[in-house]
């Protein structure tokens, strides 16, 4: 298999994540559409992303809203069609933006046919295409295995008279791995869409493909309090250690496969998920060489600590450990509660918000925004009553779900329904109305809004080398600052953060001196004063090193 030619757009590229549920409704049944996220790419573009990621948009009955794929060769009717998807792609790359969509390879929805012939019987042809075992002498399941969404990861089926494994939902049965029939019928699917003119994908719970054959009880580590948004303490799945069903050794040679597929279509990429017990290991682990992963995100940027000291821990652990690998990182995402609401309460302080975009912005690594973070939307409120997500009702009260960070996109402050677009008397999840004063179209008219500010700062980066492709050295872990140097073909920055709400001062180190201060409009409250960083509460200063 030849190897096309890649120039590398993602290495520093911003990808504009994209739940397609939310962000436009085009023909009024209460439900984001391609035809409406087509429409308004012009306000990616305008932004100053290199890329959108599309949450899933396969086929699904939608019991975790297209994270359960019923056929992953064809567009869901609510979303449009493969036509809608073709012309949306036209656009987006017209407009000079890449198309990555979300592939779900660990586990499929129970209504699909390759399930539904699978249990039937324990003799039929794709029989061993899910992983099936046999119950205990007692009628328990077969180990102490346990989804991410409550529960045993083990549903009795009548049919077969066995246990089938589900890492998320019951509706969601996990593939077998083991078996190469099913690795090549996966594969297959990744090859239709990369046909199709996508330029890359994300894969969702990368380090579930494989699951431990012998099914091995996975030890307990107590009741652990993890601060991880998405496995809050009070699901016991954070309670045990995963080494037996995810992160198997064998996941390797499958991500090796995967990217010598990709890697034969030209200017592609692959970001991971990484959920794990050790995320930055793992993340460096399938980032690393040039045969895997091209990046990956963990969760330790998606939960609620934000120090200085954790993030400079964070940063120097995958240092140590990547070999060189590319990180992704995202302060926010479909899965986890809004990054002001997350780090800065229901009072957010929007200079914080401000700090944490050139932070996401100044890191090696790629930045992945999601929608609404540029508008600098809190967390929504949903009354039990309005609850999609499952994992929220099943986790209600002390876990509300995901459905706070998955209300419609706010576009115009004038519109009943904000301009999402439905004309229907109620969208899927009810929109938001403390984002009505956030809406794109008044932010768009004032030069001083979070709107202009990300668009500034995205703009601003692409003329710095240094903060796309530069190499990354930390400074001395101090209890305020953040600190590290971005360095790229003679260009070196320093990236000064002060992450507290309290003023803070930071030494210049002996080796490093100050040329000038680089203008980016909006951050404001540091200056150099000598040798010496002044910062205001959560202010910063980016300072070009001679």
């Amino acid at each position: 298999m030849s190897k096309a030619p890649n120039d590398n757009w993602w290495r520093g590229g911003v990808i504009y994540q994209i739940y397609p549920r939310s962000f436009a409704d085009s023909n009024g049944d209460g439900v984001g559409d391609l035809p409406g996220i087509t429409a308004r790419l012009q306000h990616v573009a305008d932004l100053g992303a290199d890329a959108i990621w599309l949450s899933p948009i396969f086929k699904s009955p939608m019991k975790d809203f297209g994270y359960d794929v019923s056929d992953y060769c064809d567009i869901d009717p609510m979303f449009g069609t493969l036509d809608d998807f073709r012309t949306l792609v036209q656009r987006a790359h017209a407009l000079g933006l890449k198309v990555m969509i979300d592939q779900v390879l660990s586990h499929t929805s129970d209504q699909h046919p390759w399930f539904i012939e699978s249990r039937a019987s324990r003799d039929n042809p794709k029989a061993d295409w899910y992983v099936w075992a046999d119950a205990k002498d007692d009628g328990n399941p077969p180990n102490n295995w346990l989804s991410v969404f409550g529960g045993s990861a083990w549903q009795w089926d009548t049919r077969r008279r066995q246990y089938y494994l589900h890492n998320f939902l019951t509706s969601q049965p996990d593939l077998n791995f083991h078996n190469p029939e099913v690795v090549q019928a996966l594969l297959g699917t990744v090859r239709f869409w990369l046909e199709l003119g996508v330029d890359g994908y994300r894969l969702d719970t990368a380090p579930f493909y494989f699951h431990d054959q012998l099914l091995r009880d996975n030890p307990g580590r107590g009741k652990a309090t993890t601060g991880d948004a998405a496995f809050p303490d009070v699901n016991p799945y954070a309670w045990q250690r995963h080494i037996y069903d995810k992160e198997r050794p064998e996941n390797i040679g499958f991500l090796q496969q995967l990217r010598a597929l990709v890697d034969q279509y030209p200017n592609t990429t692959m970001v991971g998920e990484i959920g794990t017990d050790d995320s930055i290991a793992t993340m460096a682990e399938y980032t690393s060489g040039d045969d895997k992963l091209h990046m990956a995100y963990s969760f330790d940027l998606l939960g609620t600590e934000w120090s200085s000291p954790f993030l400079h821990n964070l940063l120097q652990r995958f240092a140590d450990k990547s070999r060189g690998g590319w990180p992704s990182w995202a302060l926010a995402n479909h899965d986890v509660p809004r990054v002001g609401s997350r780090w800065g309460g229901p009072d957010c302080n929007p200079k914080l918000l401000r700090l944490a975009a050139v932070l996401q912005m100044t890191l090696r690594g790629s930045p992945c925004l999601y929608q609404g973070d540029e508008l600098g939307l809190p967390e929504a409120e949903v009354a039990y009553e309005d609850l999609q997500d499952p994992y929220g009702i099943t986790m209600w009260p002390e876990f509300k779900g995901r459905d706070g960070c998955r209300t419609p996109m706010p576009w115009d402050s004038s519109a009943v329904d904000l301009g999402f677009g439905n004309r229907s008397p109620r969208a899927w999840l009810p929109v938001t109305e403390a984002y009505r004063s956030l809406a794109v179209d008044l932010q768009q008219r004032d030069p001083g809004s979070m709107l202009h500010f990300y668009r500034q700062l995205l703009h601003w980066r692409r003329g710095q080398p240094a903060l796309i492709q530069g190499e990354q050295t930390l400074l001395p872990v101090h209890p305020q600052v953040l600190a590290y140097v971005r360095e790229h073909q003679g260009q070196r920055v320093l990236c000064a953060l002060n992450f507290s709400d309290q003023p803070a001062t930071l030494s210049l180190p002996d080796d490093l001196q100050a040329a000038d201060e680089l203008d980016l409009p909006g951050l404001q409250g540091g200056q150099l004063q000598g040798r010496t960083l002044a910062f205001e509460a959560f202010g910063g200063l980016l300072l070009r090193l001679a």
